[in-house]
């Protein structure tokens, strides 16, 4: 994946993938909704569960955990129809900032990211960026492939939900 920006027909809202330097990628978008609202999807678990995971993928979260604050843990569980067991990505909040940022570590594997997101108001719209950091440029290429092609229509189920909650 090159560097793209990709909108939906729900939304003027276009969603920019970009990758910087070896290691990094940095998705953008603009929400039509408050950073209060926003960042609550973000940390409410039934509201996260309803977006996060792209529909076309198949897959479904079972369970989802979260204990956002600095210091607390994730464990997502994810089941798709094809896989004899479900799959869990888990890891620990580094810094949660209400209505602006939070950082987590991905820790499943050795080849994990470490995540930033950052929740800018901007005339009563949200501008969100989703930063991550991974241990090699082989890391970062593999994740592209398989869950950050899914951001843009992730991004797309998240203006649905916001939409609804507005």
């Amino acid at each position: 994946m090159s560097n793209a920006s990709v909108s939906n027909s729900a939304s003027r809202n276009a969603t920019s993938v970009e990758r910087k330097g070896d290691r990094e990628l940095v998705v953008t978008r603009t929400f039509d909704a408050p950073v209060h609202l926003v960042f609550k999807a973000w940390s409410t678990p039934d509201l996260f569960k309803s977006w996060w995971v792209p529909k076309s993928a198949g897959m479904s979260i079972v369970s989802c955990e979260m204990d956002i604050r600095t210091g607390g843990t994730y464990r997502l569980v994810f089941r798709h129809p094809s896989f004899d067991q479900p799959m869990a990505f888990f890891g620990t909040y580094q810094d949660v900032t209400p209505n602006q940022r939070m950082v987590w570590t991905n820790e499943e594997s050795d080849q994990g990211a470490l995540t930033t997101v950052t929740f800018e108001e901007r005339a009563g719209k949200t501008f969100v960026t989703l930063h991550e950091l991974y241990p090699s440029e082989a890391a970062r290429d593999e994740a592209i492939v398989g869950s950050a092609e899914g951001l843009p229509e992730q991004f797309a189920q998240l203006d649905e939900l916001l939409e609804s909650q507005s």
